[in-house]
């Protein structure tokens, strides 16, 4: 099954246009939305959860009107927002078996078999009975998955999931996504550039509403093969190299400043060729649009 994305767009009440005539083909397994804070990637997950209107465009998930049949959505959807609320001094078990409850899981026994799988499948069984106020923030994050999990969805959307986790807990949740993955729709909304070479088999990235480039990464990739260089340089020397050559970026590696730039042949000047990775795809992206 696949989601078609046609034309959607979106301007809020400040005159802000959040989304311009987004299109994207979006099939089962993990989907990266890549984009910086503010780019529209809240927006578009916001809409297809039915939390907010689109000013234009369609959505389709097979012949279910996304855009339209809202109940029929919320029947095969789950969504992990960026930021969701919980209430600090009930225990794990206990709150997800509400949220069995209120998706439909009428009988006692079988969403008892529901919660206790949950759990297991998240990492979370052993601390069924502890409040959810003193879990980690990973530990909140899985707990979150559990309850967009309710209900066997047929697509799951996960806003900014690893923000903030230790890198144990990343790795933790990577693998969770990924096995979830297999048989449903994931769509991973994100501007950690890592989570989608780690994760995603398609991506997007999208900047100031508008998807910029979308495909499989190692395809996406191949337009920059034989194009990235790398120096180091002295910091001083940064805007100079700003000026001079078309810079991806400028990190500190081992204590000392690379900078990775964009051209057809060699630049000179002491440049080394290097393999382009998704990093590079991103920032040569954003910085031509």
């Amino acid at each position: 099954m696949e989601l078609a994305i046609d034309g959607l767009s979106k301007r809020y009440p400040n005159g802000t246009q959040a989304l311009q005539d987004v299109s994207l083909r979006i099939s089962a397994g993990m989907f990266g939305l890549l984009g910086p804070n503010g780019a529209g990637k809240s927006t578009i997950m916001r809409t297809l959860a039915t939390l907010q209107e689109a000013d234009s465009g369609t959505a389709r998930l097979g012949d279910l009107d996304i855009l339209r049949d809202k109940d029929g959505v919320r029947r095969i959807l789950g969504y992990l927002p960026q930021e969701f609320g919980l209430y600090p001094r009930e225990p794990a078990e206990d709150l997800l078996d509400h949220f069995a409850s209120l998706k439909g899981i009428t009988r006692r026994d079988e969403r008892r078999g529901v919660v206790t799988s949950l759990l297991q499948q998240t990492n979370l069984y052993e601390h069924r009975r502890k409040a959810l106020g003193t879990f980690s923030g990973g530990m909140k994050q899985r707990f979150g998955i559990a309850q967009a999990l309710l209900g066997n969805p047929k697509v799951i959307i996960v806003d900014e999931p690893t923000a903030g986790l230790d890198p144990e807990e990343r790795v933790r949740f990577h693998n969770l996504l990924a096995g979830i993955s297999e048989n449903v729709i994931v769509i991973l909304s994100t501007h950690i550039v890592s989570d989608v070479s780690d994760l995603c088999g398609s991506m997007a990235i999208i900047n100031n509403g508008r998807v910029l480039l979308s495909g499989a990464p190692s395809s996406l990739l191949s337009v920059l093969d034989g194009k990235v260089w790398k120096r180091v340089i002295a910091s001083a020397e940064s805007a100079a190299y700003n000026e001079r050559y078309r810079v991806i970026s400028t990190r500190l590696s081992s204590g000392r400043t690379v900078v990775r730039v964009l051209s057809d042949g060699s630049p000179g000047d002491g440049f080394d060729p290097v393999t382009p990775d998704l990093e590079d795809l991103y920032f040569a992206t954003i910085k031509a649009n």
